[in-house]
């Protein structure tokens, strides 16, 4: 078979990334005397179009039989130059690609003759690789043209409603009572102060009554299978103790009902019934019972209370089962917990509260409407201090999250700005660490702020706060590290801005979609530039805060992002898989079982009836593990095969004198 092997090797200069460190008319003598290198070309840039057509017509002109591009990362470019060779007749997967840049030219600027070196290794070693490759093919799957958004906040609204426009049909699952996520909970938006109940609440409506989605609220995702284009997903839709079908939503079992509970809602600055409705707006519109809390009086389902007879107390948990073709995930985030930071006084101190809790007491709706009072006398405040970077920019171990939450200094400022429209001649303070004004119209948000509602700006972390037992207020001290000097003052009430953290559900379901997360417990991208709202598991997308910290504008834009990307692969009605899955010998396979606990992505069962494994290629992704795993031997993985690895290997081995 050697004899017939005709390798090309392209060389790409990438402008000077490459070509200004490494000496190319060196490496393109190098790499002729490569065993079964046949051809050895160069090129400024080899994926622009010329260099994409030199690879091409040596193609069809049956000069090479399988190609080296050494140039950037395959991750970049793997998929260009691909098309490429398949365009000109060549099985696309005879192709290997070499890293010189960032694996070379880029890590030894200052060293060229190791970065030389480097390159000539990374070049021997992908021609023994295709000379070992085989000509493979992707597999096709039919697609369902149903798609499944988790989450029913911002992200997830503008993704089901993106979706059904184009007439794919949306289930919206949403974990809690009504949709409408965090975003329900703001009085205002920033920076242009647009009333946020305005912006949403017909967003919430349009869900609820279009003929393509199926609202699933106060429902969680039980359990996934399948593979892209053909997941089978189980839904619970938890028992409301309510008939949905003959509510009216009438409020007549909250009145009556006997018994009070701290309301979520309001992050337990009001009460509410056990049977109860969320918010006002709340949507879908009818009543929960809380039956944690319910003491089952038998109040609220008495005829005289309850007209239509819908209070249903022995309401149980419903399954659905739902035939799926893309998933979104938009499940959003949970705000900071500040209870482990003693040293704010959280808890501890009852005129310290968090800025969540600030929105619901300058909501019109909210436990004071509109008009925030101090929680240890219910008086208005005249002097508030914001302590920002509460819970992230912390590089303690249990003390909150290295990373920037990005919204925190724009909120402050927003629910600085409007209490100072309401009392003006309240005096607010704001300690930060760095004012982080990232999107638009933010920076001139800062100014306005600053210049003409003069809120006052200390830059620094506080060292103490403490309360005064006198009239409960609380006395801060820290340093300005702009003028140098301590700072000592006194305020009625503290906001703590506290970031934003994954969900802590989030590891459930990353389990359930074999999704994968990152260092920072958010879900993980593809590719953080080049397919940011893909994961790693094909058909199933991430979108809003589940994905990392975000506004609600660019949460907004990556939700229809999301939907972009599913309705491209539904309206296909099939999907390519690229056969990169493992593959078992039947008769090596033992039936042991070690490879099936151990796939990171579900993809292999027992077979009862034949006592041995078997692989689904549709949603095996290639990862090896299951080979690595397999005891006899018994699993080989297509592209990677132990040959091809072998071969890699030996390679740069024989070259330092070790074979």
């Amino acid at each position: 078979m050697e004899e017939d092997l005709k390798i090309g090797v392209y060389l790409c200069h990438c402008g000077v990334n490459i070509a200004g460190v490494i000496d190319m008319d060196e490496l393109e003598e190098f790499t002729k005397t490569l065993p079964n290198v046949n051809l050895v070309r160069q090129y400024k840039f080899m994926c622009s179009d010329t260099g994409q057509s030199m690879i091409k017509d040596d193609i069809k002109e049956g000069l090479v039989n399988r190609v080296v591009v050494a140039a950037c990362s395959p991750r970049m470019h793997e998929p260009t130059f691909r098309r490429a060779i398949e365009s000109a007749g060549m099985n696309k997967f005879l192709f290997s690609q070499a890293n010189i840049r960032e694996h070379s030219s880029w890590i030894s600027m200052k060293d060229k003759e190791g970065a030389s070196r480097i390159a000539k290794d990374h070049i021997r070693m992908q021609v023994a690789k295709v000379s070992k490759l085989e000509s493979l093919q992707p597999q096709k799957v039919k697609v369902t043209p149903n798609a499944l958004v988790i989450g029913g906040g911002i992200a997830g609204i503008n993704a089901a409603l993106d979706l059904a426009e184009q007439n794919f049909h949306v289930y919206l699952v949403e974990k809690t009572a009504t949709i409408g996520g965090h975003m329900a909970q703001l009085d205002k938006t920033f920076p242009t102060m647009d009333c946020s109940a305005c912006i949403l609440t017909p967003k919430m409506v349009d869900v609820n009554q279009h003929e393509n989605i199926t609202l699933m609220a106060y429902s969680e995702v039980d359990n996934v299978e399948g593979y892209v284009g053909n997941f089978k997903v189980t839904v619970r839709q938890k028992a409301r103790y309510v008939d949905t079908e003959k509510c009216t939503g009438c409020g007549n079992c909250a009145e009556e009902c006997p018994v009070t509970v701290p309301n979520e809602f309001d992050l337990g600055l009001s009460l509410r019934k056990a049977a109860y409705l969320p918010f006002p707006q709340a949507v879908p519109g009818y009543y929960t019972i809380d039956m944690d809390h319910c003491i089952k009086c038998g109040i609220c389902a008495d005829p005289s209370v309850c007209e239509p007879d819908a209070i249903r107390y022995d309401d149980k948990d419903k399954f659905v089962k739902l035939d799926i073709g893309t998933i979104i995930v938009a499940t959003g985030f949970d705000p900071f917990d500040p209870t482990a930071l003693k040293e704010y006084g959280y808890e501890k101190y009852d005129n310290v509260i968090t800025s969540m809790q600030m929105e619901r007491l300058l909501s019109s709706y909210g436990p004071t409407l509109g008009k925030p009072v101090r929680p240890s006398d219910l008086t208005a405040p005249h002097s508030i201090a914001f302590i920002q970077c509460v819970g992230s920019r912390d590089f303690h171990p249990g003390r909150g999250h290295k990373y920037c939450s990005r919204v925190c200094c724009m909120y402050a400022m927003k629910q600085a700005r409007q209490y100072m429209e309401k009392h003006p001649d309240a005096k607010i303070y704001i300690f930060y660490m760095d004012i982080r004004a990232f999107g638009k119209g933010y920076e001139e948000f800062y100014e306005i702020a600053s210049r003409e509602y003069g809120i006052m700006f200390i830059r620094g972390r506080l060292s103490e706060v403490y309360e005064d037992p006198k009239d409960k207020g609380i006395w801060l001290r820290g340093e300005d590290t702009l003028l140098q000097v301590p700072v000592e003052i006194k305020v009625d009430m503290v906001v703590l801005s506290v970031g934003i953290e994954a969900r802590d559900d989030s590891d459930k379901i990353a389990s359930l979609l074999s999704i994968q997360k990152t260092e920072d417990g958010f879900f993980m991208e593809a590719h953080p530039k080049l397919r940011p709202v893909d994961t790693l598991t094909d058909g199933i997308f991430i979108a809003g805060v589940s994905q990392g910290p975000k506004d609600i504008p660019d949460a907004v834009a990556q939700a229809k992002g999301a939907a972009s990307s599913a309705a491209a692969l539904m309206a296909k009605g099939e999907v390519e898989i690229e056969p990169y899955f493992a593959v078992i010998d039947e008769a090596i396979c033992t039936g042991c079982k070690a490879c099936n606990s151990m796939c990171p992505f579900g993809a292999i069962t027992f077979d009862k009836i034949s006592g041995i494994s078997v692989i689904n290629p549709a949603k095996c992704k290639g990862c090896g593990t299951c080979v690595a795993a397999c005891p006899f031997g018994a699993i080989a993985q297509n592209h990677f095969k132990e040959e091809q690895l072998d071969v890699i290997i030996r390679s740069v081995l024989k070259e330092g004198g070790v074979y």
